[in-house]
């Protein structure tokens, strides 16, 4: 439980860039240096994890944690990962209450964002001998990932990959057995004090409810939380500034771990430290009961050629999506030399040690700072 606690709650901490670049991390982390679990059994928890609402990225840390310890290790795997970017976020919701802004990040995160490219593009590398089994499923990532490329949705991308995947399993089954498997903004709209100054009971449950409802439901990246949080938060209950969501989305972006802590954020705003907490907890608590049930089903689509296929087909098109994530977040981040000399080095070091992603994100925020002080 030590080693769970640590590891997570160091990912949380230097985990910048969004989910690929969490499950970059982890991949990086719990593969290949620590080999808590084989590439292909990897690909199988991310793959999974897309059949279920919530932040993708942090059900995998619950999950991976569920593999090294059990029920104890779903827990301490899925409240590490969380919360040090829960208390960074409060952190800014308190200034950005009190001040009217929070401090700014580029500097920092100049230098951070080309070598999270450089993580995901190395794990992108290492994963596609596994999930790329053959020419076939080369094929149907390259098509995934012209789809995202091209505007499609990325839920209707990845089931119809694995649909696809299954269909083709079950018309070659048919045949005779000789046949041939962000860049941070600084926040300047000012704010007054919190929505609700001393909310009542009835305040906070309402606020808890809204955001557990959305944890419940919500399938996909950041930028759907705000279409979640527009349609509730704003329109519905008036309790938000369109400008004052915008600077919430911002904050969960720029900060490590799950781009989700936007809810803390946002309950801080709306009703201080207790609403701060009680968003935190309703909007990520769907997510545990979620892959608690998800942990029997993982090994039973491996044990059956159906819903093997299906899961080689999702595990591919995730794959594509995580290629296509990467080329959106690499136009933002690899801007001049520096950050494309930045990336390169981090691949180099990569390659050819073993050095922790911490010291490699530490290396990359000095840079930022350097280079703006410079």
């Amino acid at each position: 439980m030590r080693e769970i606690a640590f590891v997570f709650l160091r990912l949380g901490t230097i985990a910048f860039g969004g989910p690929a670049a969490h499950t970059a991390m982890m991949r990086e982390e719990l593969v290949r240096r620590r080999a808590w679990v084989s590439d292909q059994r990897f690909v199988d928890l991310m793959g999974a994890t897309n059949l279920i609402p919530g932040p993708n990225s942090t059900e995998l840390a619950i999950h991976l944690g569920f593999d090294r310890g059990r029920w104890r290790g779903l827990v301490t795997a899925g409240v590490c990962f969380i919360v040090p970017a829960a208390l960074m976020v409060t952190a800014l919701a308190w200034g950005y209450v009190r001040y009217g802004d929070t401090p700014a990040v580029e500097a920092v995160l100049y230098g951070i964002l080309p070598v999270v490219i450089a993580i995901i593009v190395w794990a992108l590398v290492g994963l596609l001998g596994t999930v790329v089994k053959n020419v076939w499923l080369a094929l149907l990532a390259a098509a995934a990932l012209t789809a995202y490329l091209a505007g499609a949705n990325e839920l209707v991308v990845l089931a119809s990959g694995a649909l696809v995947a299954a269909a083709v399993h079950t018309v070659r089954s048919l045949r005779p057995a000789d046949g041939p498997g962000l860049l941070g903004v600084p926040l300047v709209a000012a704010t007054g004090l919190p929505v609700f100054s001393d909310p009542t009971a009835g305040q906070l449950t309402q606020l808890f409810l809204t955001l557990l409802k959305i944890g419940a439901v919500l399938y996909g990246s950041g930028y759907v939380l705000l279409a979640f949080l527009q349609g509730e938060l704003v329109e519905r209950l008036g309790w938000l500034t369109q400008e004052q969501l915008l600077d919430a989305v911002s904050v969960g972006q720029v900060t490590p771990g799950p781009v989700f802590t936007t809810a803390t954020f946002v309950g801080y705003v709306v009703a201080g430290p207790l609403g701060a907490f009680l968003a935190t907890v309703a909007i990520f608590l769907p997510s545990f009961v979620f892959v608690g049930l998800l942990t029997w089903l993982t090994d039973r689509l491996r044990s059956r050629a159906w819903t093997s296929a299906l899961l080689d087909g999702l595990n591919a098109t995730a794959l594509a999506l995580m290629a296509g994530v990467t080329l959106d977040l690499g136009e933002a981040a690899l801007v001049d030399l520096l950050t494309v000399a930045l990336a390169v080095a981090t691949l180099v070091l990569l390659w050819r040690t073993r050095l922790n992603s911490a010291w490699l994100i530490a290396a990359g925020a000095a840079v930022g700072l350097v280079h703006t002080l410079a």
